[in-house]
């Protein structure tokens, strides 16, 4: 099994030094603006191959740039072209659905690099030498001395046998005026057992709890957002204000205050990830792919009344998608494996009897309640179980095949059919509504 993780190390240069690594970071700066240009009139390639015969000679001349740099721009350029690419081929698709009256910009005007950063290839433009990196400048070749946290630099001393270096960036930070060097490692981990997993955790996100996780020995855990959710309304609040104003300072002020906010719901995802990915663990996490298009639509704009506009904004506000994210990387660390379930009705199905309906949650509330049995749970903690329930499926499965993938198509669409088929039944029959979105 391989996991790949990024290394933040902190850079500590002279002032000859620094002058140098900001002269290479500008020139590639520079490069990147030239070759977006050169892009975007010559029919907004996307392609790397084409953009590099296009531009490496003129890179190479005019900036001054190393060869392997030289190769690394167009690539960048490319990624970026093919992204906005795709950005609009989504956009004329939700025009023809109706989704949206606006049409996408961001091929309109070439992309622009502003920040100061230099992508670097291992043992070609950086290498690790003894008590520093070795970087690579306009000017030649320099070691420095660097910092950061021990797991990390441990890693690094242990040297290719245990880790893989990938590509790295040189990154500088304006606000405390510093430059860092983040390096992608590849760890080399041992593959799991099915022996090796000793518990089941089901984790159900949400916005009034951020997480409810639950085992199959029903030990729930509560991580509530209400004081993360009040100080992202502030940065809101203080971002509309900013963005009413509208003079060069409050500009200014929105950058900063993007990345306080940006950096505080890192910090949290980070603290709840750690907590949940618990060693020797089999962690199951909704699959929430498309969301948006398979919940009920919902009024936008000026159709919306304020508590509606407040509920939608409320909804986009935090990053599960990265909660997820670091959960996955670090129950691998732990020797744990995180695995992706089908979230359908996750909150209107009894775990006591299976009896699945809308009616299960009185008005959406907190308190789930049965219509069958008359089984009454937390509703967050319903759908944690069940998460937990089809997470178990699949270690039995893993269990009796040998056989796991960390994204199981297959099993999922089975599972996900069969539940739609019984939810449809139901629906014939008269006990359940179908909602909008529920194909019959």
């Amino acid at each position: 099994m391989k996991q790949v993780i990024t290394a933040k190390l902190k850079l500590h240069l002279s002032s000859e030094e620094k002058e140098l690594l900001r002269e290479v970071s500008l020139a590639y700066r520079d490069a990147l603006n030239y070759s977006s240009e050169i892009a975007f009139t010559n029919g907004k390639v996307s392609s790397a191959n084409k953009l590099q015969k296009l531009v490496y000679q003129d890179i190479r001349t005019k900036f001054g740039l190393p060869s392997q740099m030289s190769c690394n721009v167009p690539r960048q350029v490319a990624a970026t072209y093919k992204g906005l690419w795709t950005k609009v081929k989504q956009n004329g698709n939700h025009l023809q659905l109706g989704q949206t009256k606006k049409r996408y910009k961001g091929l309109d005007k070439p992309p622009k690099y502003a920040s100061r950063t230099c992508n670097l290839n291992y043992k070609r433009d950086y290498s690790f030498v003894k008590q520093g990196v070795s970087l690579i400048t306009l000017q030649g070749r320099i070691k420095v001395f660097y910092s950061g946290h021990n797991k990390h630099i441990e890693l690094i001393k242990s040297g290719e046998d245990a880790v893989k270096f990938g590509g790295a960036k040189i990154y500088y930070a304006r606000s405390n005026k510093t430059y860092y060097l983040l390096v992608s490692l590849e760890l080399k981990i041992p593959d799991i057992e099915p022996d090796a997993i000793n518990c089941v955790v089901g984790v159900d996100v949400g916005q009034r709890y951020h997480a409810v996780t639950t085992d199959t020995a029903n030990q729930a855990h509560f991580y509530p957002g209400k004081q993360c959710n009040h100080k992202a309304t502030r940065y809101q609040k203080a971002r509309k204000s900013l963005q009413q104003k509208g003079t060069r300072s409050a500009k200014k002020r929105l950058v900063s205050l993007s990345g306080k906010e940006r950096r505080f719901v890192a910090d949290r995802n980070h603290c709840l990830s750690k907590q949940i990915a618990t060693p020797n663990t089999l962690i199951g996490l909704e699959n929430l792919t498309n969301i948006r298009e398979r919940t009920q639509p919902r009024k936008i704009g000026k159709k919306a009344s304020t508590k509606q506009r407040k509920a939608n904004h409320k909804q986009a506000k935090w990053s599960f998608a990265e909660l997820h994210l670091f959960i996955d990387y670090k129950s691998v660390l732990n020797n744990s494996l995180a695995i992706k379930v089908d979230a359908d009705y996750t909150s209107q199905a009894c775990p006591h009897c299976g009896h699945t309906s809308r009616g299960n949650r009185p008005n959406k509330g907190l308190i789930f309640h049965c219509e069958s049995c008359g089984f009454e749970l937390h509703a967050d903690l319903i759908g944690a179980r069940n998460i937990a329930m089809r997470a178990l499926l699949f270690r039995q499965d893993w269990e009796s095949t040998g056989l796991l993938s960390a994204a199981p198509d297959g099993s999922s669409a089975e599972a996900k059919a069969a539940r739609m088929h019984e939810v449809c039944r139901n629906a014939v029959d008269g006990r359940i509504k179908p909602t909008s979105n529920q194909r019959l």
